[in-house]
């Protein structure tokens, strides 16, 4: 792929979601109304700016809009978690309206449907928001893309956009969402565990046949990437982005 220029743009804040207990859907369009290119999978550099014009300190967030579309669309957890600490996003105080700098785009993970045939996308919590750019692209250019996608969630609560994921099925995507501690009660009848090698064969027949996407927090990257050394995966279709 051609190298997409790096730039820093103002953004206003359009939309706020509480999509679950702990993640926030925000919606921004450009200041100055132009789009910007990226492709999916690809992150920006955002950070708010306080009464006095000062720039917070920039943090990273993967896409989940088409590149499509003007605005640009990201999954924010709103306590966030890093090592030991954990602090309050400044987007939880956000309002309609605010004013935020991006710096983008960046990142080598990037989906190419015209490149990547068969595809298995493996998301681990908010890790789940370049797979929605992706499956989003997949739908937007009608690809035909073949598609599994892995989902881990701790809680049956914290499924992000459950109702786009139903949808997916549609374009012939098969979306698997395992719950890592499930609960008496808690009403989930779906798969549970978290994702190893024998839930990958179990959802992925043609394992060597495939492109394998891994996004989420550094231990989950690791457990899923050791699965499939496990599973004699050529490393070289095996791409990954971690956080936190």
């Amino acid at each position: 792929m051609d190298a997409i220029p790096v730039v820093e743009r103002r953004y206003v804040l359009k939309e706020k979601i509480d999509e679950t207990p702990d993640v926030l859907v925000l919606k921004f369009m450009p200041e100055d109304g132009k789009p910007w290119a990226f492709d999916p999978g690809m992150f920006m550099m955002i950070s708010g700016i306080d009464s006095a014009g000062k720039k917070y300190v920039a943090r990273a967030f993967s896409i989940a809009s088409d590149p499509s579309t003007p605005g640009m669309e990201f999954m924010v957890i709103k306590e966030p978690r890093h090592g030991d600490h954990i602090g309050r996003s400044h987007f939880v105080d956000s309002k309609i309206g605010d004013v935020f700098v991006m710096r983008g785009p960046n990142g080598q993970f990037r989906f190419d449907p015209k490149q990547n045939k068969k595809v298995v996308f493996i998301a681990g919590g908010t890790g789940l928001a370049p797979f929605i750019s992706m499956v989003r692209h997949i739908r937007v250019t009608d690809s035909k893309t073949d598609a599994i996608l892995l989902y881990s969630t701790r809680f049956p609560t914290e499924v992000i956009y459950k109702n786009e994921l139903e949808s997916y099925k549609e374009l012939g995507v098969r979306v698997v969402v395992t719950v890592t501690r499930p609960a008496d009660g808690d009403g989930w009848t779906g798969q549970t565990g978290h994702i190893d090698a024998p839930m990958l064969q179990k959802y992925v027949q043609d394992l060597h046949e495939r492109t394998y996407y891994i996004c989420g927090p550094l231990a989950f990257v690791k457990a899923v990437k050791d699965a499939l050394a496990l599973l004699n995966i050529d490393q070289s279709k095996v791409m990954a982005d971690v956080w936190g």
